[in-house]
Order: structure tokens, then sequence, then C-alpha cells
């Protein structure tokens, strides 16, 4: 009460607080004095609005509503999947590589400046007054885990690696949200609560694996998102987990709300309250079903809702002080995003206002994006063919189908231009060398344009849009996209290569694509060969830079590579430990976790660690040096993993636990130090229901990858 007062006898002598009449829109009072305050305010309809993707707010005492919004790298305000309202006004955005190719730059200091770009122009469009119809809460990242490259959603993850994901999803998070200890730029609404990593039956299926696994793996991510990120919001997914719908799992409010502190909003995924009912069979009506989802947790509805949910409070199913409850949680984000106050402090609220240059248009986004699309992409085989030297080639050919087009995946924006493989190459060439383009072999094109010219290169991969087939469909076995899981890791358009490549042994393979392919052949015959993912509008130029050595190429896999489709255990099989991603997999792969060349060699030498022991809540540092031995300046991505040799539990055969991205001049050495805490030692112990340091050795495994150990070390842990 004294603080109420104080905050009215405020009101007074200054005039941003004359101008708030109610007691929620003065930011003296405590965040839960204000929702409280709100709260009581609201009429039941009006609480009943706020629990939408689309929170209305409560226009008559002046809080404004938002939207949900799609981001996995770069705002989808409009695009292929049409996320743009009809008569809301369009706007192009910034387009990045793929959420897969963001995280094969190892680069979390690069992903947080993509995501606070992103949530720069959701602010702008949401504010300018030429748009104004953009969301501020923002369905990114996706903190799910890429244990199987058949999923169909795999170009939307961070990869295989719980750590790694963690720390990128962190960084994400980070970006979207901002530094400022009051506001956010945009809310980060994580997804899919939890395992949801195959798409066909993703409606029914069950994703079962024991305690272990769901906290020390499946839901790491989501954790250290919530509790190292800030984020306070996710999306729950479709499927079951141990038999339950997520949606309605007691591990919605037994663990992330009582344990991890998320206070926001938990929504459904679009559709999921309906299949409660038409696809789980878990309750008899929809009434029931939405009830059933409030008490759970729930409290953002991506599907209709309203009229249930006014019968469920009718027939006594949920109360009002429930619905309380609920809205709460949005409100809360929206209180964060300074939506319930006109505070001229929050360094948000202008942007849009009184910064009108678009900001796609500027030159820092072009350069932001070409950027990250260079360091995202992965140098897997190279036999000295590359870099190209302009001076020496008078001819290059330009080959196959993903050579000439930049195509936008369904989570995708509309880009404000786009640059593909051949005009890329055409912006370095110009006049100077002769580029030949064939789009496949019809009539022999291809071969023909690779046999009369000094180098070929061949653009293949897959199409992330099905070339524009119904939702849930594709061309070709191997395909995927969300709906869709691949049914093969072959790739079909390896037959071009092979014509190619006999007809000029100078052959570049660009693989374009959202997923890993087993492709032993290229691998044995192509003399070298670069991953690249889809999407971004710089693709081609950033290509271009790596191709012509403007820079050396680091990016390193997410995802470990097979040789073939029988090293997969069956896609359902959610227990990693039955042979599953570089930590318990005993299949020598065709590239593994971490790969990734350069066009220079490096030396690793010197390890020391600070300390022989480490205790709990202790950490090391994993210092040693790296030199650059090769005549072409480059990153080194140095990742750091650890085993547990006399482990009395059944611990992975490694696991990545620390990493960086080193920039190293030809001839020169960095010191490079990698923080080892001891938490990230720990695993979950069921019987005691918490995370425990296990005694005994710990081997430091230092490399370029999970196969490339150059530095061995111990420590004990006391």
């Amino acid at each position: 009460m004294k603080k109420l007062l104080a905050s009215l006898l405020f009101a007074f002598v200054t005039g941003y607080a004359i101008s708030q009449p109610y007691p929620f829109q003065n930011i003296d009072l405590s965040d839960e004095e204000r929702l409280d305050n709100l709260i009581s305010l609201m009429t039941l309809e009006e609480k009943l609005d706020n629990l939408s993707s689309r929170p209305a707010g409560v226009p008559r005492l002046g809080v404004k509503g938002t939207k949900i919004v799609e981001g996995l790298h770069g705002l989808a305000f409009s695009g292929p999947a049409n996320w743009a309202v009809k008569g809301e006004g369009e706007a192009p955005t910034t387009t990045f590589p793929q959420a897969i190719g963001l995280a094969q730059m190892w680069d979390p200091e690069l992903q947080e400046q993509i995501a606070a770009w992103e949530a720069y122009e959701a602010r702008y469009l949401a504010q300018n007054e030429n748009f104004g119809k953009a969301g501020l809460i923002v369905l990114a990242p996706n903190a799910d885990l890429g244990r199987d490259i058949r999923w169909g959603r795999t170009e939307e993850c961070y990869g295989e690696d719980a750590y790694l994901a963690s720390v990128l999803t962190v960084a994400y998070v980070k970006g979207l949200q901002g530094p400022h200890p009051r506001y956010w730029r945009t809310a980060s609404l994580m997804k899919h609560f939890l395992a949801n990593s195959n798409e066909n039956n993703r409606f029914t299926n069950s994703s079962d694996f024991d305690e272990r696994l769901w906290r020390e793996y499946y839901s790491y991510a989501f954790y250290k998102g919530v509790t190292e990120g800030g984020s306070r919001a996710f999306m729950a997914a479709y499927n079951k987990h141990n038999g339950i719908p997520c949606h309605v799992h007691p591990m919605l409010k037994n663990i992330t709300v009582a344990e991890w502190g998320q206070n926001g909003i938990i929504c459904t995924d679009g559709g999921g309250l309906r299949r409660l009912v038409t696809e789980h069979h878990y309750f008899p009506d929809y009434p029931e079903a939405t009830a059933a989802c409030i008490k759970a947790g729930i409290n953002m509805f991506l599907d209709q809702y309203k009229a249930d949910l006014q019968t469920a409070l009718e027939k006594g199913m949920v109360t009002e002080e429930e619905v309380d409850h609920a809205v709460r949680g949005t409100l809360r984000v929206m209180l964060k995003l300074g939506l319930l106050d006109n505070n001229p402090g929050n360094p948000y609220a202008s942007i849009g206002i009184t910064d009108t240059i678009r900001p796609w248009a500027k030159q820092e986004a072009v350069e932001l994006a070409r950027k990250a699309t260079r360091k995202s992409i992965v140098l897997l085989k190279n036999e000295g063919l590359l870099p190209l030297k302009k001076e020496k080639l008078t001819s290059i050919a330009v080959i196959g189908p993903s050579a000439d087009v930049v195509i936008p995946d369904w989570y995708a924006g509309t880009p404000p231009y786009s640059i593909s493989v051949l005009k890329g190459i055409r912006n370095v060439v110009g006049d100077e060398v002769k580029v030949r383009f064939a789009a496949s072999n019809k009539a022999d094109s291809a071969i023909i344009a690779a046999r009369e010219s000094d180098v070929a290169i061949v653009c293949i991969g897959n199409h992330p849009l099905s070339y524009g087939l119904n939702w849930g469909q594709n061309y070709v076995a191997s395909d995927g996209r969300e709906e869709v899981d691949r049914q093969a890791i072959s790739l079909e358009q390896e037959d071009l290569l092979k014509l190619v490549k006999a007809a000029n042994p100078n052959t570049v393979l660009v693989l374009v694509s959202s997923f890993p392919y087993a492709i032993p052949w290229s691998k044995e015959n192509i003399p070298s060969i670069l991953h690249i993912t889809q999407s971004s509008q710089e693709l081609g130029n950033g290509l271009a830079d790596i191709l012509f050595g403007v820079e050396s190429p680091a990016g390193r896999l997410v995802q470990t590579w097979p040789a073939s489709i029988e090293q997969l255990p069956p896609i359902l099989d959610y227990d990693i430990r039955n042979g599953r991603t570089y930590m318990y997999s005993r299949q020598e792969p065709l590239f593994p976790f971490g790969h990734g060349l350069a066009y220079t060699s490096f030396e690793y030498s010197g390890l020391q660690i600070s300390a022989p022991a480490l205790a709990e809540s202790g950490a090391v540092e994993v210092s040693f040096n790296v030199k650059n031995t090769g005549a072409f300046d480059s990153d080194e991505v140095v990742q750091l993993y650890v085993r547990f040799p006399n482990s009395e539990v059944d611990r992975p055969q490694k696991a990545l636990k620390g990493f960086t991205r080193a920039h190293i001049p030809s001839g020169e050495s960095r010191a490079v130090s990698i923080p080892l805490r001891a938490e990230e030692l720990q695993h979950w112990d069921a019987d005691r229901q918490a995370f425990v340091l296990e005694k005994g050795q710990v081997q430091l495994l230092v490399g370029a990858s999970s196969e490339d150990i150059r530095l061995k070390g111990d420590i004990e842990v006391k």
C-alpha cells in the first residue's frame, strides 16, 4: 500500500505519471502489482480475448495488442506460407540461411546479432505507420533436436547435440529480446515442447524415453533458453510423450513452471487443441480438452478455443480464477514488450517512428546476411581445386537445378532480393571469364558446358517447398519438410554429377540442401564438396566469396552425415542410446559431427588445464595454442569434448562441452581458452531427482571435429 501511495504521489509531480491513470501503467510498481491491477479491471470477455495467438490487449484501458509471427531465420511477415494477413500490408524482410545453416556457423555472437536484426525489423513493421500490423511475439528459435536426419523439419533446428543447441538457443533468445533490464525488443517463443522430431504421424505418435534423456537431452535447450536466455514463452508439441499429449502433459507445470520459472506464455501448436479430440482421442469433446489445456498450463491458443472455453466455464470444468492465472502469463509477456505503458524510457518504442529507413533496405542488412551465409558454409572435402583463381580461368560451367534459384522454405519471409549461385559467380568474374549455365542435362547441355569449361560447379540438393506441391507431399523420397519425413537419404541428382565429372574432372559439388545426404560416391570421386543451406538472400554472393577465396570456409556440421540409411535406427526410436548421434553411434560416418575444412591447416599444442581437479559448482579453463600453418587467413572452430571412462552410469562415448570460433592469420598462433563448468558434466539421477556430479576421471578431448581429436588431457572430479 505504501508503494502504491508513493506512486500516486509521484503522479502529481511528473508529466509521465500524470498521463498514466491506472496503477498497471506505473512502472514504479512491481510487475506483479501491475498485473494484479490490470486483471482486476478486465472483463471476462477481455481475459478470454487475450488467450489468443493475437492477444487483443485491452483497448478501453490503453493496453495494446500484438500477435505471433514466424522468425526462424528472418522475420516471416509475409512469404510462401502467407503469414501476412490480407489487408494488413506486406513487406520484404532480411532473409538469412536456414536455422540449420545458422547453427553451422558455430558462432553464438553472430547468432545473437542476426536475431537482434530480426527483432528490429519486427518492431519496425509493428510500429511504422505504413505497416503497423506485425507481431512482437516471435516463434523462434526451434529448440528441438535433430536426432535423425530424416526428420522433415531438420532445416529448422540447431542439430543433434544438446549442448550446442542450448548455446545457440540462448544466443538467439537474447538477440530477439535484447539487453534492456525492463523491456524486450520482441518476445522469443521457442518451439516445439517436447521431442517433436518426426513428421509422419506426429499428431498421434508418442515420443518415448526415460527421465534421464528428458533432462539431459530433449529438454536441455529449452531449459537453457528459459533459465539463461530469459525466454518466457514456448509452444507445446503435437505429439505425446510417454503416452500423454504434450499439450496437457504434467511436465508443463511440474517442471517448466515449478522448477525453471517459466511464467509467461505456453501456447498450443496450430490445431493442437482440436487434435486432442480428433487425433489423440484423449478427450470426448472440445470444452473438456480446452479446460484440460488451461489446467495443464496452456494460456495461448493457435486455433479456435473461445466458445469451447466459455462452455467449459459455464459447466464448471474450469473457473474464472484459473482463467485469471492463465491470462496473467500472456499479459506478463505483453508487459515486457511495453504494451501496458507508454514509457518514453522504452528504447524500442521509437523503432519505425523516429527511424523511418526500412531496415531491409540498409547496407547493414545486406552485409549481415552475406556474412552469415559465408560463415555457414561447410567445406566437406577439398583436394586442392578450391579456392578458384579467377585470373587462371577462361570459363566456368555452372550446372544444376539449384544453380539459378534461391528457394524460400515454409517459414521464410519474402527477401527484398535474392542472389543465386549463378548470379553470385557472375558478380565475381564479370566479363573476364565466360560463364556457361545448364539447369539440367537436357540434350546433353550439362555435359557440353562442362566439357568446354575449365571448371564445372554442380549445384544440386533438395527443394524446401517440394516444387509447389500441396501440404504433406513431395516428389522424391529424399525430400522432406513439415509433415513429410524423408524416406531416403541418397541424392537422386547425383547422377547428373556423375555425368559432369566424366566430362570434366575439375568438378566442384555444391550441395544446396536443408539436411544431410549419404553421398559416398561423391566423397570418393569429387575433388571438392561444399554444403550450403537454403533461402539466404545472399546465397550466391556468400558462396562465391568462398569459392574464389575471399574468405576461407570455416563452417562445421551440426549433424552426423551417415554413409548409408542402414546406419540409422528406426525413426520412431527416441532412445538415442540405441546408436543415434555421434554420442552413441558405433558406425563410421561419411562426415562426422563437427566436421569442416578450411583453405589452410592448423596445428594444436600446449594443452594446459587450470586445475587438476573440479569440484561441485566449480570450473576449469582448458587452454592451448592453435597455429595457422598454411598460407590462408582463416577461422578455426575449436571443439572441446569429454569422456567418462570409469562412469558407473551409461554416459556418451564423447560429448561436446565447449567450443570457440577463432580467427587466426596465416603463420600466426592464437592462445585459445575454453571454460568447462562442473554443471556441464552432471547427469540426471532419477532416484535423487536431481543433477549430480559423478566423482572420478574425466578425459578432455580437444580437436577440429568429434573425430579429429588433436589434444588430450584429464581432470579429476572430487
